[in-house]
């Protein structure tokens, strides 16, 4: 069955583009024999909203980036699903559709990336149709392609007019605009001279409307709205694997390999404020795409508030990784306000950023994941390390403890989501042959599906409420994309094989 499969399945991700009209994901038969949701409907239990500063020159907070707004917070004060009748619907691009943004008019604006390039969909967020496309540059060598390589458009921002601004695999940030049924391109930056052949990571604007960029070969810098560029290499051997945050002070949150770094503008140029290093450790764990922070900086408080507001961060040391907490303000991080550690000894990475919610940040367990491809004679997915905890931080006077952990979940790569509103966090798992829930006689673990489910647990405890199949296969593994909730309060997930929804039905 695998080498039937595996064949089929790569020359699938080789196809051209969908049609329009969204035609389902395909899913395996094998999901018959599961049961398609597990636990019950929940009330809405929701925790205190959050306070986050509204970018002026980004799209409204919950939709204009992979991580919701320019904290990163990974969390919405939205409601999301409650279980309800959860309805699954997709539709198949044969590209992972990861980050999604939301217009003006409450239509999906996304970026999906594949084998051979990358396309700029505008989609109907309930029928998921496509409105409008735009392809963007091919990969300059398609046979360099990894599964863990986010540059070229896997993080983009849909800005405050409604346009996307996307960091391509050529060396150029293009601006598109979203219209009514079209997408046109605005505006296109040349950065080619500055990155030398190495993936933009990541491109966001800070408080003043300069356009940040980094490159995964350590470039950070700048362009101003006449196209003045200012850039700077980091140190050398040290990379950038992730996105970054900004903050309303005019400071500019990047980790890189080896160190946090706050930047500032000083002079018409990009300065570096302070560095703290933090421990890298000694290996790329299994689950992370370089030796350092898996974590997009998450930011915590106001600019106004002590110490200029937190940054938080986890490290990469060993035996156990730490959730670590600084002050952000210029003038220095000083001591870590918290250094948790979590997970198992030698058995914990975490590449997906912190979630941050009232009193503290949830960090889940990547653990083991080796990319999509089965690694034995089975069709599934290698399973990881179960975990997720919530880390309680006092983050006025220093402190912090394990609030609760969940030691059965199993995330791959998802980045979570909270929301305050319906007071769940939603993640994206994969049960263990052993623990897939079976509707009749359970398969041997050799042919057990390779199954992903929508999951929600109890923001207050960690306990996980209910989880619905989405799919199985290849193409419903979402290899490192995020949840996103929509407008409507339905769910998104990216996956290898296009976007598929989750929602409440009644």
């Amino acid at each position: 069955m695998r080498r039937l499969l595996l064949p089929s399945l790569a020359l699938a991700l080789l196809a051209a583009a969908a049609p329009a009209v969204a035609a389902s994901i395909p899913s395996d038969p094998r999901d018959l024999v599961l049961q398609p949701f597990t636990g019950a409907e929940v009330t809405a239990h929701p925790l205190s909203a959050q306070s986050v500063p509204q970018h002026p020159f980004m799209a409204r907070n919950g939709g204009s980036n992979l991580h919701n707004d320019a904290y990163q917070s990974d969390a919405y004060n939205q409601a999301g699903p409650l279980g309800r009748d959860l309805q699954v619907t997709s539709n198949s691009f044969l590209q992972d559709c990861g980050s999604v943004t939301f217009d003006t008019r409450g239509r999906i604006v996304t970026v999906c990336v594949g084998i051979t390039g990358a396309t700029l969909r505008l989609m109907d967020p309930t029928t998921l149709d496509v409105i409008a496309s735009y392809e963007l540059p091919a990969r300059p060598n398609p046979a360099g392609f990894s599964f863990q390589n986010f540059s070229g458009g896997g993080y983009f921002y849909l800005d405050n007019a409604d346009r996307a601004v996307i960091p391509t695999f050529t060396g150029h940030v293009l601006t598109i605009k979203v219209g009514a049924s079209t997408l046109t391109k605005v505006r296109d930056i040349d950065l080619t001279a500055i990155t030398q052949g190495s993936g933009i990571q990541s491109a966001l604007p800070d408080w003043a409307n300069r356009l940040w960029f980094v490159t995964v070969s350590g470039k950070v810098g700048y362009v101003t709205t006449s196209g003045t560029v200012r850039s700077l290499r980091l140190p050398a051997g040290e990379t950038i694997a992730n996105s970054f945050a900004m903050d309303e002070s005019g400071g500019v949150f990047i980790v890189s390999t080896h160190a946090l770094y706050r930047f500032d503008v000083a002079s018409g140029r990009p300065v570096v404020t302070w560095r703290k290093a933090y421990d890298r450790g000694s290996r790329i764990k299994p689950g992370q795409v370089s030796q350092g922070s898996g974590t997009t900086p998450t930011l915590i408080g106001s600019a106004q508030s002590k110490g200029g507001g937190s940054v938080a961060i986890t490290d990469n040391a060993d035996p156990r990784m730490n959730v670590l907490v600084f002050r952000r303000g210029k003038a220095g991080p000083g001591p870590a306000l918290c250094k948790q550690p979590v997970f198992a000894a030698d058995k914990s990475s975490d590449e997906n950023s912190l979630v941050s919610v009232p009193g503290g940040l949830i960090a889940e367990n990547n653990y083991g994941y080796a990319g999509p491809l089965p690694k034995e004679a089975t069709t599934r997915s290698p399973d990881t390390e179960p975990g997720i905890v919530k880390v309680a931080v006092n983050y006025r006077d220093g402190g912090c403890r394990i609030a609760w952990e969940n030691k059965t979940a199993r995330v791959p790569t998802v980045v979570a989501k909270a929301s305050l509103g319906s007071g769940l966090l939603y993640a994206y798992t994969h049960p263990s042959a052993a623990e897939l829930p079976w509707a009749s006689t359970p398969l041997p673990n050799l042919l057990a599906p390779d199954s992903w489910f929508f999951t929600a647990f109890d923001l207050r405890t960690g306990r996980q409420v209910w989880s619905r199949l989405t799919g199985t296969n290849l193409g419903y593994n979402n290899n490192y994309a995020p949840v996103s909730i929509g407008p409507d309060g339905a769910a998104y997930v990216g996956t290898l094989g296009g976007l598929v929804r989750i929602a409440d039905t009644r």
